[in-house]
């Protein structure tokens, strides 16, 4: 069995908002944004640059339900985790360019750690692992 995980939907208030932040903000690149007209939406996705294969799917909140969740889809904890291959270049150029980081950086046993939020709230972790972990 040869299995990967392809794509995270993440709710969003509205796609190009969405989209500016994390391709000119967090530096990911746009993969696709393409309408669906038989469910009037749009189909976008982007991932960080680099030869990862996970994918955000930037999905846009169309119940009022669903908009209850923009930027708490993991109730407050960290939500998802972006790796980096150095960890004070990326930590350095997303403060300059307005990220707002809530933890400072740290040195942890598995290597150099610091949680942003989104332009949502959602909490990340950028992380440049020291211990091998995937």
């Amino acid at each position: 069995m040869n299995q990967t995980l392809a794509l995270i939907a993440l709710v969003v208030r509205d796609y190009d908002e969405a989209i500016d932040f994390y391709v000119n903000t967090l530096g990911f690149i746009l993969v696709e944004d393409s309408y669906q007209p038989e469910q009037d939406k749009r189909w976008v996705v982007v991932k960080p640059a680099g030869d990862g294969s996970t994918s955000l799917l930037l999905a846009r909140a169309s119940t009022a339900h669903q908009q209850d969740y923009i930027g708490d889809q993991a109730g407050g904890r960290v939500f998802l985790f972006l790796r980096t291959d150095d960890f004070w270049r990326d930590y350095k150029t997303l403060v300059a360019r307005g990220v707002e980081f809530i933890r400072d950086p740290k040195e942890a046993s598995y290597g150099t750690v610091a949680v942003f939020k989104d332009l949502y709230g959602n909490l990340w972790d950028l992380v440049q692992f020291t211990d091998g972990r995937a």
